[in-house]
C-alpha cells in the first residue's frame, strides 16, 4: 500500500502558531534528516488521520509531496492530544535507499484459534509483545512481522529468535542474552470463583453443625427437666 501526505511549508513558527494552526484544522510538522535542512510542515488534519489509521502509514516507506516536491520518508514521531485523540505534531525522516533504517514494526499473529493449546486444551493467548524493532535497507522494510501459533500447545510460548523474518532484516533487540518471549497459551484462570464455591460450603457446614448442637442441648435440657421432676414426686411420697 502506497500512501502520500500532502503538506506545504509552514511559515510560523512557535508554541502560539501551532496552536493557531491546530484551531484552523491544519497539523503541525517537521521533516528532516540527510544532508538537508530540516522543513517545518503543515498538513491538513483530517487528511492526515485518515491516513494515519492504516497500520502501514507507521511502519513503510511514505511518499511526502511537499508543494509539489516528492520525497521518500519515514514516520520518526507523533504526538496525540490526551483526551480528544487528535495529532498535535508529526515528525518525519527523509530516508537513503542506500542506508539502513531503524524502525519498529507490528506482529501479526495467525493461526491462533486453530492451535492445540486453544481449540483442544481450551487455553487462552497472550501477546506478550506486539511490535519489534528491526534494521534494514527502505527497499526490505517489512509492514509487518508474522508470528505463527499453529503448532503451540498449553503452557508453550514462542519467543523472539524462533520468528522468522524477510531477507535483508535484523531483529536489533534480539542477542544471545535478550531472547525475550512474544506470545504464550496459558490455562484460564478459575481461582476466585472455586474460591467463592468453597466459602458458602463451609458457611453451610457450619449452619448445620450448629443447629445439630442446639438440638443436642434442647434435648438434655428436658432430660434433666424430667428427672429433677420425678425426684421431687419421690420425696414427698416418703
Amino acid at each position: 500500500m502506497k500512501i502520500e501526505i500532502n503538506a506545504k511549508e509552514r511559515k510560523s513558527k512557535g508554541t502560539g502558531a501551532s496552536r493557531r494552526l491546530r484551531h484552523e484544522g491544519t497539523t503541525p510538522g517537521i521533516l528532516y534528516g540527510g544532508v538537508k535542512d530540516s522543513i517545518s510542515l503543515e498538513i491538513d488534519t483530517k487528511e492526515l488521520f485518515m491516513q494515519f489509521r492504516h497500520e502501514a502509514f507507521h511502519a513503510s516507506i511514505l511518499t511526502l509531496n511537499l508543494e509539489g516536491k516528492k520525497e521518500s520518508v519515514i514516520l520518526r514521531d507523533f504526538q496525540m492530544h490526551p483526551v480528544r485523540n487528535n495529532i498535535q505534531h508529526i515528525d518525519f525522516q527523509r530516508i537513503n535507499e542506500n542506508e539502513k533504517i531503524s524502525v519498529k514494526v507490528p506482529f501479526h499473529f495467525i493461526n491462533e484459534e486453530t492451535a492445540p493449546g486453544v481449540k483442544i486444551e481450551g487455553g487462552l493467548v497472550s501477546h506478550i509483545m506486539t511490535e519489534i524493532d528491526i534494521s534494514c535497507l527502505p527497499k526490505d522494510l517489512p509492514q509487518y512481522i508474522e508470528v505463527d501459533l499453529g503448532e503451540l500447545a498449553m503452557g508453550e510460548s514462542i519467543h523472539l529468535s524462533e520468528v522468522t523474518v524477510p531477507d535483508g532484516v535484523e531483529l536489533t533487540s534480539l542477542t544471545d542474552e535478550n531472547d525475550p518471549a512474544i506470545t504464550s497459551i496459558s490455562k484460564p484462570k478459575v481461582v476466585v470463583e472455586e474460591e467463592i464455591v468453597t466459602e458458602a460450603s463451609e458457611e453451610g457446614e457450619e449452619g448445620e453443625e450448629g443447629e445439630g448442637s442446639e438440638s443436642s442441648d434442647d434435648s438434655g435440657s428436658d432430660a434433666g427437666e424430667g428427672k429433677s421432676d420425678e425426684e421431687g414426686r419421690d420425696q414427698e411420697n416418703k
